[in-house]
């Protein structure tokens, strides 16, 4: 028993062996024969290439696109900065603030100083605003706005050409009074011609002549009602019924009076009218 234990055990060894040997003998072959191949020739160095001259160290930002056009993002932004400056731009270069301030002193001058809301007003001084304005806003879409977008311009000539139709449709509104205000108060030379006036001079002077304008116009409105305000005070100090508000007995008349000349078709129509020509 021993002695089969023991052929058995030489057995083991020699198979163990004989894969030990093997498996060096496999791991040995490649590395030989890695190291009976030729040495490979080192590659040329790369001769050194001149310095480009320094830059001036500006930033350049390009603003169009494909084709010339602007890009989304421009555009984009462009609309978000009008929408900003829309109210200034709604309220300074338009008939916008004539048209409220007439629709609102008539209000008071009927003596209803919260009816109509000033949404309400607001809403149809903007779409009147809109109406009188469309002959100059379709001329700075199809003379700037675009031109831009097709890449024809850029966007300093854009902004140019859309402030000539606005020159126009202010300056026959605009009195040379105003403008001569604002010239002096600029400490400016005068203007050779109407085309010679800077928007920073013609924007408040054509401001100043609507609000002269609205209160002409207010003034003229307020002077029927006025009428009926005395007429019924002189009534009601004649019959001894002073301590009755006069305004509680004449708004029921003012309110008629109003209704029977069509007073808002009256002062819409005439609001229109006041842009056919100049002031």
């Amino acid at each position: 028993m021993h002695r089969r234990s023991y052929v058995q055990a030489a057995i083991i060894g020699f198979l163990i062996v004989a894969v030990l040997y093997l498996t060096l003998f496999a791991y040995a072959a490649p590395a030989h024969a890695m190291t009976a191949l030729d040495p490979v020739a080192p590659l040329p160095p790369t001769p050194p290439t001149d310095p480009t001259a320094p830059g001036t160290g500006g930033v350049n930002v390009t603003v169009n696109g494909l084709g010339g056009t602007p890009s989304s993002a421009i555009v984009t932004l462009l609309a978000v900065t009008l929408l900003s400056v829309a109210p200034a731009l709604l309220l300074m270069m338009t008939s916008f603030t004539k048209i409220f301030v007439v629709l609102a002193m008539a209000r008071n001058a009927v003596g209803l100083p919260t009816i109509p809301p000033n949404q309400v007003l607001a809403g149809l001084a903007l779409f009147l605003s809109l109406f009188i304005m469309a002959p100059t806003l379709a001329d700075i879409n199809t003379t700037a706005v675009q031109p831009f977008l097709t890449g024809s311009i850029d966007v300093s000539q854009a902004f140019d050409l859309a402030g000539t139709p606005l020159r126009h449709f202010m300056l026959p509104h605009t009195r040379e009074a105003d403008i001569a205000l604002m010239t002096r108060a600029a400490s400016r030379e005068n203007p050779a011609s109407p085309d010679d006036v800077p928007m920073l001079t013609l924007i408040p002077a054509f401001m100043i002549s609507e609000l002269r304008a609205a209160f002409i116009i207010g003034f003229v409105i307020f002077i029927p009602f006025l009428i009926i305000d005395l007429v019924v005070a002189s009534a009601l100090m004649s019959m001894g019924m002073m301590m009755l508000p006069p305004v509680m007995i004449s708004l029921p008349f003012k309110i008629l009076l109003f209704i029977l000349v069509d007073g808002w078709g009256l002062i819409i129509t005439s609001l229109i009218q006041s842009y056919a020509g100049g002031p």
